[in-house]
């Protein structure tokens, strides 16, 4: 059995009926952590179906065990004139690994120097932080001297959050602290990761459109989260407050911050009627999430076949 039409089908399913799906609905905004989450696992099921896709050629009368180990091996080789038809079996199962480990290796690569970017902007921008800011261990942040209100952060190891002293002279205390804690979250939450895979999706299939839809996404609900961590702990029109003030602020390369171009979105969101979504959707859309990047294994080799 020949499984790449119906894995070329996923795919195109996953690549571009999915995203407008996503985009089109509401409850991501109101979940934006499992929101973001749902994109991820769409990336990560298109890579897989696109890798398992590529072997298909180079074995089109075999099919793969279900699970990670079919992206390496292939069972149930054809019998009789079919497998006749195979001019070099050796050859074709080389391909039939190499194929799909060079999808895999292109994703995780990009992935990989997206990090080390942005890694190593980080690392002369807190240089340059060190030399010119002060750290306030009242704050738990380095407060950088510039006029214009603005907060942001440098994730990943050696984590730091920055003010400007323009903010910290402009926000009162709890404004502050709504702030900072936006910030924070977004250390504790890893979202320089999810920023990363999407991005990474991104340059290895810059012409589907789930990889545009998942990047601009995934900028967006990570702030989103990383306001709802806040709200925990400081009231919406605080927190509203806030953001306006420091909407005109920039954030370094490599740096997440407070403010930014879904701002005012952000801040309609907070004031706006909040409606958590139902339990029974929120569920379903987890599980969701963890079954969709397994879904190509079993499209490639569906069970009793």
């Amino acid at each position: 059995m020949n499984a790449a039409p119906a894995l070329l089908g996923y795919a195109a399913v996953v690549g571009i009926v999915a995203p407008r799906v996503m985009v089109r609905s509401a409850w991501p905004h109101r979940a934006p952590a499992l929101g973001a989450a749902v994109w991820l696992a769409l990336t990560v099921s298109f890579t897989f179906a696109a890798a398992l896709a590529a072997s298909r050629p180079a074995t089109p009368t075999e099919h793969l065990h279900a699970g990670l180990v079919g992206l390496l091996h292939a069972c149930d080789l054809g019998t009789g004139e079919e497998a006749r038809a195979v001019p070099d079996p050796g050859t074709a199962h080389r391909l039939a690994t190499a194929l799909p480990l060079a999808v895999l290796a292109a994703f995780l690569g990009a992935f990989a120097l997206r990090l080390l970017r942005a890694c190593l902007l980080r690392a002369r921008h807190r240089d340059r932080l060190d030399k010119v800011g002060v750290r306030c261990d009242r704050l738990r942040a380095t407060v950088l001297p510039h006029g214009a209100p603005a907060a942001y952060c440098l994730p990943g190891f050696r984590s730091r959050v920055v003010v400007s002293d323009g903010a910290v002279r402009l926000l009162t205390d709890e404004q502050l602290d709504a702030v900072l804690a936006h910030e924070r979250a977004h250390i504790a939450g890893r979202h320089h990761l999810l920023i990363a895979a999407t991005s990474a999706f991104a340059d290895v299939f810059p012409w589907v459109p789930l990889a545009r839809r998942a990047r601009e996404q995934m900028a967006i609900l990570v702030e989103m989260s990383a306001d709802d961590r806040a709200l925990r702990r400081h009231s919406h029109e605080v927190l509203a407050t806030a953001m306006y003030e420091i909407a005109a602020g920039r954030a370094p390369k490599g740096a997440l911050g407070a403010a930014g171009s879904a701002a005012v979105l952000r801040v309609k969101r907070i004031l706006g009627p909040r409606r958590a979504p139902h339990p029974a959707l929120r569920g379903s859309v987890a599980s969701l999430a963890v079954a969709v990047p397994l879904l190509p294994l079993l499209v490639a080799c569906p069970p009793g076949v």
